[in-house]
């Protein structure tokens, strides 16, 4: 559904207020953090697999087998199924590939070009979305890695490299991947997606910890930093924890725009209690009228 902008009969004062709010934060900022969970994602269409019947709604062949997130997101799940598990990885690869960002990236990268030290992205996010938005892919951190690049099931090496050669072929009706699966070019063995999964010993690590070091990097080079933290819940509290470390240790202020858990650490800071493209529309109205 197109977005309507909101009128100021539409908004209650006290939302109005916080808008403000937020506005003014973001205007006295020389750097914006962008601190995104799956929620981020909502607006574009992507699905963020929240409870089992989000999920099962997402991948009913999934529900049929009574397969939850946590059975099909784990990589023991690709010794005892590879169709199974690639069917799954498969069709979010061909998903993100094919899902176009929603308009509120461009409202943050036009923010962050007004601002000294421009914006870096901390996500949980495995979509790439915000490189495919346009974002520095030097300036993104993939805390759980990307659906984008693959590894060695067996970790036979610690290479990772980028998926663009495989193409899924999925039965969405039987949720299995029809032709072959991606294998590690070192030993021939099944190759999975670089992602952080869950009961995931294996998963390396080393292109996550290298986008960190740039973050870090980047850090040292602002003083009044804006964390806008957008759909991160605290089921899977990565983005959060990240959130509360960058008040601490790097003197930011937050706006935290979550449709079902807005609240925020201290007064100094904002949640808005919204969907992300909407907040980020309502605070840019707001910015332009300052």
């Amino acid at each position: 559904m197109p977005h309507q902008a909101a009128t100021p009969d539409d908004i209650p004062e006290a939302l109005r207020g916080l808008i403000r709010h937020a506005a003014e934060i973001i205007d006295q900022a020389d750097g914006l953090i962008v601190a995104a969970g799956a929620g981020m994602g909502a607006d574009s269409g992507l699905p963020d697999f929240r409870g089992p019947e989000g999920f099962w709604q997402a991948y009913p062949a999934l529900g049929r087998a009574g397969l939850g997130f946590m059975d099909v997101a784990n990589p023991r799940a690709f010794g005892r199924s590879p169709e199974l598990a690639w069917g799954f990885y498969g069709h979010r690869l061909a998903l993100y590939r094919a899902t176009q960002p929603h308009a509120g990236f461009g409202i943050l990268q036009r923010w962050a070009k007004g601002m000294n030290a421009g914006a870096t992205v901390f996500t949980s996010n495995v979509d790439g979305q915000f490189q495919k938005a346009g974002f520095d892919p030097d300036r993104v951190y993939e805390c759980h890695g990307s659906i984008h690049h693959l590894q060695c099931l067996n970790t036979c090496t610690e290479a990772i490299w980028p998926a663009d050669d495989f193409v899924p072929d999925v039965d969405e009706v039987q949720g299995l991947l029809r032709n072959d699966a991606p294998r590690c070019p070192h030993c021939g063995g099944l190759a999975r997606p670089n992602i952080l999964m869950f009961g995931d010993p294996l998963w390396l690590p080393a292109r996550s910890e290298a986008q960190s070091i740039k973050l870090e990097r980047w850090l040292a080079m602002v003083r009044k930093p804006v964390v806008i933290e957008i759909g991160a819940g605290t089921a899977v509290p990565s983005v959060r924890n990240f959130s509360h470390q960058m008040l601490i240790y790097a003197g930011a202020r937050l706006v935290r725009i979550n449709v079902d858990e807005a609240q925020v650490p201290s007064r100094d800071d904002v949640g808005l209690a919204l969907g992300g493209m909407r907040a980020l529309q309502l605070m840019d109205e707001a910015l332009q009228a300052l």
